[in-house]
């Protein structure tokens, strides 16, 4: 979604809406794959992430009505991509 490579599922990172730990609408990585609703997949690299948000694709794919604030998502991408 944000650098418009396409990969293997396996590849990328789920992200769903949902509420952050603030009780604020957010973008939130779904690394299970588990979570209820509509998801959209992103290369988990800081780059991919963050073009993804600065073209706000993540808003369209995920059909935000709002803006959904992606703290929550960048704060965890280190976690989550280990080189």
């Amino acid at each position: 979604m944000g650098c418009r490579v396409r990969a293997a599922k396996s590849d990328l990172l789920r992200v769903v809406a949902g509420v952050d730990q603030q009780g604020r609408k957010a973008v939130l990585p779904d690394a299970g794959a588990t979570a209820p609703g509509r998801g959209a997949y992103v290369h988990p690299t800081p780059e991919c992430v963050d073009n993804a948000i600065r073209r706000r694709a993540l808003n369209r794919a995920l059909r935000a009505g709002e803006a959904l604030d992606t703290q929550a998502l960048t704060d965890r991408l280190p976690l989550i991509h280990s080189p």
